[in-house]
């Protein structure tokens, strides 16, 4: 019997790109007078014309409204690819477009293929009655909101939202553009984020931003495949798995099996082989001296290599590779202690406080993001204490180079399906066909990744779509998807994962319908900080002026059990502004200044900086200023919030990273720049934490243990003025239990603006923390002298050490190379004491004198 062929999958590559009128057909390309250019794939019309040096940089200046023709456009991509030689005839040949963004017709040698319009599922084509020797491929992208109007129920709803949370405007104002676009692009399944946010600009990205492939199947292929683990034993140190293989079958397929083998980091082998049978093959293994998957916090993210080979008697016919982790993970929702829910993360059947943050595209141009780049930011989230993202609904599901970091550091990973901010017209047939196939493919891509920890049906449908109408009754708002084809879809691809409805969602009847971001169950987004108004955790009386209502002591208030978003703006690094912004325009406020910064208004942040810090009159300022206001809040959030360990049992910033180089709630900048915040974060997301609360006369210090094992150490804490005395000094013994929070010290203590409260620990279990009594801007801090020392450790690579004479206010290393790494940063010293700061990715050979330390501007004023 003739040996079967095995699988190929062949790269198309060599496009050209030009853009036409909208609406020509093929034959029509010749009439337009643009020259066909090359094309950047994967990526996309921007990243193409930006290679070629043939539109400006969207994100300097006020470019963003130099491209805006280029989203108005038909975009047509062409390129020939040859047949293979030896291509069999009946052999099964498929046209796959990983990623088509967004609405495209392809052509094969002049026949029409189909009409696509989904960037979040492939494109898939049987071609082998079309094949030539040679082939010519062409794709037209139409507008992204091609044909598209705004939907009236959208429109209603929006306005609706807008009189709620802006009640003060007349009531004749058109608030229709309170979202722009929204009510469009709900009928579209692309990036909500496109046509601008709060974050970023309108910069859709168009064009092919996932690879293109033949795939010629002689005998059978493999489809997906699922590698579950259903159960661990922890004393016997096993793990039961399930393997789930889909299999395509071609034209020459006999009877058919598929052989499996696991692979640990240590090389012990477990190995299976299954019949195929109505093109499934599914098995169970018993995997002894299991090494598990744990957060790098919890342990080593150990990964098991996975080679799936499908075939015949006579041979192989298709062979897959994978990665898994041996874990499972589960949401907790017992009662809790204050008659609420748990919202909880059991991994591995060990509670976990999540301790991350939200996760944007590392661009508006979502094609051409490198593995490397997320490589990099993943490993700065773990660097900064962080062991969960939330990819959020209004992005993308991100690039397979996304998952594999994450895997590898042991960070968790809270998926939003793609739907962000408004009412979806969910009853639409259509919509619904893409949802559904576009959820079957993303489950069958992401449901072996050791780090997915939760599917999260969309970003804030229910809870803006409950401020309109008060209600979550079925209808023609998003519920759909929501709370059918969304669940069904993970019970039936993804039967051990966590299915939630939508970030933030909570079913706590008494708080009617505010529950979807109540306190008492589920998860909810903190926007009383920063936004002002009273989001669910109540709290809405009076303030004394709006910055005492967006200032983060509000946190303070907030029961919430999980809570996965709050924030605070701050300016970028002033190396990135200098990057991006003309010289003439670092100023505050100039036009190119508030272009870059997508809230409204554009001086809203004033308020708070006017309560927190003053408000700033220089650059310098408003970069030192902003990063300290953000820094204290989230420092002041994530304490409060660890200190309600376990009934609040997670916090989740808002946000990581940029996709712009905007002024905006990041922690690490466009630039990859970590703002003074991810530097507090990490410290307030150490394993173990120590933190003060000064309430009514009385100071205490908690101790929190998010760990795996109880903790024991000394904790000593001290009362200090910024003028060198020191007032109380007390050692306190610790022992806390793993995965809770406890007062160990309390006494009567009123404070003053002189003073300041101080803890350490001799053995390092925790860092160094303190408590200021009052708004920095009121702080007496001294114009600290700061000596330092630079030690050149590596052609790349140095240490800092840096002694302070007085109390010293966010004292950081500087360097004029922007990719440098710092161990710490934006620390505070004590008088006499000292920190070494490792540096690494300098330049080779770099200048020691480029690295220098610097405090607070606002000190001494």
């Amino acid at each position: 019997m003739t040996r079967p062929s095995t699988t190929r999958r062949l790269p198309i590559d060599g496009f050209e790109l030009a853009h036409r009128e909208i609406g020509l057909a093929p034959t029509d390309l010749a009439h337009g007078d643009q020259a066909w250019v090359p094309a950047v794939v994967p990526g996309g019309v921007h990243e193409s014309l930006l290679a070629l040096g043939t539109i400006p940089d969207p994100y300097v200046d006020r470019n963003e409204d130099a491209v805006r023709w280029m989203e108005e456009r038909d975009w047509w991509y062409r390129t020939t690819f040859d047949s293979p030689p030896d291509l069999r005839p009946g052999a099964g040949t498929r046209l796959v477009f990983h990623g088509l963004d967004t609405v495209a017709d392809v052509w094969l040698n002049g026949e029409l293929l189909g009409h696509h319009e989904n960037m979040f599922r492939p494109a898939e084509y049987e071609i082998a009655e079309l094949l030539r020797a040679s082939n010519d491929l062409l794709i037209r992208f139409s507008p992204p909101l091609a044909g598209l109007s705004a939907s009236p129920a959208s429109v209603a709803q929006l306005q609706r939202v807008a009189a709620t949370l802006m009640p003060d405007l007349d009531a004749d104002v058109d608030v229709s553009g309170f979202s722009p676009d929204l009510t469009v692009a709900t009928q579209r399944r692309k990036a909500t984020m496109s046509w601008g946010w709060d974050f970023g600009p309108r910069v859709p990205s168009i064009g092919i931003w996932r690879p293109v492939e033949l795939i010629i199947t002689p005998c059978a292929r493999i489809t997906g495949h699922h590698v579950r683990t259903d159960a661990i034993d922890h004393d016997a140190e096993t793990a039961e798995l399930t393997v789930l293989v889909e299999v395509e079958t071609g034209p020459a397929a006999g009877t058919l099996h598929a052989s499996i083998e696991l692979t640990s980091a240590t090389g012990r082998s477990h190995h299976i082989t299954i019949p195929v049978r109505d093109g499934v093959a599914e098995g169970h293994i018993t995997v002894d001296d299991a090494e598990l998957w744990w957060t790098h916090d919890l342990g080593d993210p150990s990964l098991y290599q996975v080679r799936i080979e499908l075939g015949t008697d006579e041979g192989p016919c298709d062979v897959v590779t994978d990665r898994i982790g041996i874990r499972t993970i589960a949401v907790n929702r017992a009662p809790d202690a204050e008659g609420g829910r748990l919202f909880q993360f059991v991994l591995n059947d060990v509670p976990v406080f999540a301790r991350g943050a939200n996760w944007l595209p590392a661009s508006m141009l979502v094609g051409s993001v490198t593995p490397e780049r997320h490589r990099e930011l993943i490993s700065l989230a773990r660097e900064g204490g962080m062991t969960m993202l939330r990819v959020w609904g209004g992005g993308v599901y991100e690039h397979d180079g996304f998952y594999t970091a994450a895997d590898e550091a042991g960070v968790l990973i809270w998926q939003d399906f793609m739907f962000a901010c408004a009412d979806y017209p969910s009853e639409d047939a259509g919509l619904q066909r893409e949802v559904q196939l576009e959820a079957e493919y993303q489950l069958r891509r992401l449901r072996n990744r050791a780090s997915l920890a939760l599917w999260s049906g969309n970003n804030e449908v229910h809870l803006l779509h409950g401020f309109a109408y008060q209600e979550y009754e079925p209808g023609n708002w998003g519920w759909h998807f929501f709370h059918k084809i969304l669940p069904e879809t993970v019970r039936r691809l993804d039967p051990t994962a966590t299915y939630w409805p939508g970030s933030p969602w909570g079913e706590d009847t008494p708080e009617g319908f505010m529950a979807v971001n109540g306190v008492l169950d589920g998860d909810r987004h903190a926007w009383e900080v920063w936004h002002g108004f009273d989001a669910g955790a109540g709290g809405g009386e009076e303030y004394a002026s709006v910055g005492e209502a967006r200032h983060f002591r509000r946190y303070a208030r907030d029961r919430g059990r999980f809570i996965s978003e709050f924030g605070i703006h701050s300016s970028p690094a002033l190396s990135t502004l200098q990057r991006w912004l003309p010289a003439a325009e670092l100023a505050i406020h100039s036009p190119s200044f508030d272009a870059h910064n997508k809230d409204h208004p554009k001086d809203k942040g004033d308020a708070l900086l006017e309560v927190v810090t003053g408000v700033p009159t220089t650059i310098e300022e408003y970069v030192d200023f902003t990063m300290a206001s953000q820094a204290e809040g989230m420092k002041f959030g994530i304490e409060h919030y660890r200190r309600r360990q376990p009934i609040c049992s997670g916090t989740l910033i808002w946000q990581f990273n940029d996709v712009w180089p905007g002024i905006t709630w990041s922690l690490v900048d466009y630039d990859t720049v970590p703002k003074a915040a991810y530097y507090a974060t990490a410290r307030a997301y150490a394993p173990v934490l120590a933190s003060f609360v000064h309430h009514d006369g009385e100071l205490s210090l908690w101790v929190s243990n998010s760990g795996r094992t109880p903790v024991s150490t000394t904790a000593t804490l001290s009362l200090r003025g910024f003028d060198g005395s020191r007032l109380l000094q007390e050692d306190v013994p610790v022992r806390i239990a793993a995965a809770t929070s406890e007062r160990v010290w309390a006494a009567p203590l009123n404070g003053s603006t002189q003073t300041y409260a101080w803890v350490g620990s001799e053995d390092g279990t925790f860092p160094d923390n303190r408590l200021f009594f009052t708004d920095v801007k009121d702080l007496p801090l001294p114009d600290a002298e700061l000596r330092t020392t630079v030690r050149v450790t590596g052609s790349a690579s140095a240490e800092v050490t840096i002694e302070a004479d007085q109390f010293a206010y966010l004292v950081r290393v500087t360097s004029t190379h922007p990719a440098a790494r710092f161990s710490d940063n934006y620390f505070d010293l004590t008088p006499g004491q000292t920190r070494t700061v490792r540096v690494t990715d300098l330049p080779r050979d770099f200048d020691p004198a480029d690295l220098t330390a610097a405090s607070y501007v606002g000190a001494g004023r």
